[in-house]
């Protein structure tokens, strides 16, 4: 198979899972309860004038099958439309937050991956006790719900010991406790994912090789088996890293940090369409980026994936 076959599929898949996000979550909010055009008029003047006035300058006057088939034109020429709320371009609105949205899944990102890599290397080739307590706590690490780590984390850090704030997003201080929160799951399933991968990697042939020119066995880790066991990880960590900009959305409202949680909780629950539909997909999008890097880094991991592709 052909580079470009490979990539024009790929960029069908990822048209595809953006169509199915933009139409799944039109079609949750159309199901919703409540009026759209309540939502506009707010606390202003009310009478069938008005409302009609409201609904021919937005289009809610036309049918839900042609507001759909606008929307998604509209998406297609990158227009995000106007936030029914705030009265301003939904690009606007996320755009004032998206920094620091960025910022806490960039340093989750990197924590969980750093945190993952040391573990398993730590682990790797240690007794079944060490095994036990290190898997029992990566477990705990991955089913904890993030918004209880958070309470628990913000609880004892913050409150009872006073190292970092409580809420907001001034400093590296204020940005600790939200990346751990969405770190630790990270960590903890990549870590088992990586130690499973090791521990194979160090029975295959050219790890016994290493061994006979005398290397150590953490040298033998570090420099044969983890690039090996890195493939899986690789396919793992695009899937998850890809819904990172999801968990913090609900992180962001535990440590009350400005971002795109504020602004997904007020559009739902105010029912503005264009600014929840812009959400879902820029984390589709965001999914499918790094799903899509992650292939890529597929070839960079093994040498043969290379080959593979040039066939």
């Amino acid at each position: 198979m052909s580079v470009l076959r490979v990539l024009a599929r790929r960029v069908g898949t990822a048209v595809v899972v953006l169509w199915v996000a933009a139409t799944a979550t039109y079609l949750a909010l159309l199901a919703a309860p409540g009026s759209t055009v309540d939502t506009i008029i707010g606390d202003g003047a009310d009478s069938p004038e008005i409302r009609a006035q409201i609904a021919r300058e937005w289009d809610l006057d036309r049918s839900p099958l042609v507001q759909y088939a606008a929307y998604l034109g509209r998406l297609v020429r990158g227009d995000l439309g106007r936030s029914y709320l705030l009265q301003r371009p939904v690009s606007e609105v996320l755009g004032a937050q998206l920094g620091s949205t960025v910022q806490l899944a960039v340093a989750a990102a990197t924590l969980g991956v750093l945190l993952s890599v040391v573990l398993a290397l730590v682990t790797t080739g240690r007794g079944a006790w060490a095994r036990r307590v290190s898997g029992t706590v990566e477990l705990a690490f991955v089913s904890t719900p993030g918004f209880l780590v958070g309470m628990v984390l913000l609880n004892v850090f913050s409150f009872r010991w006073g190292l970092f704030p409580v809420a907001g997003d001034r400093g590296i201080a204020a940005l600790v406790l939200p990346a751990v929160t969405l770190a630790l799951p990270i960590a903890g399933l990549l870590t088992q994912v990586l130690r499973e991968g090791l521990e194979r990697a160090l029975d295959e042939p050219f790890a016994v090789t290493a061994r006979a020119r005398g290397l150590r066995e953490r040298a033998v880790v570090a420099r044969h088996a983890l690039r090996h066991a890195l493939l899986p990880v690789v396919t793992l960590a695009g899937w998850v890293f890809g819904g990172l900009l999801g968990g913090a959305v609900i992180v962001e409202q535990v440590f009350g940090r400005p971002g795109l949680g504020q602004i997904a909780v007020t559009a739902v629950t105010s029912q503005d369409l264009p600014v929840v539909l812009a959400v879902v997909m820029l984390s589709a999008a965001v999914f499918v980026a790094v799903s899509t890097l992650a292939d890529t880094l597929y070839a960079v991991v093994d040498p043969r994936l290379r080959t593979a592709v040039a066939a």
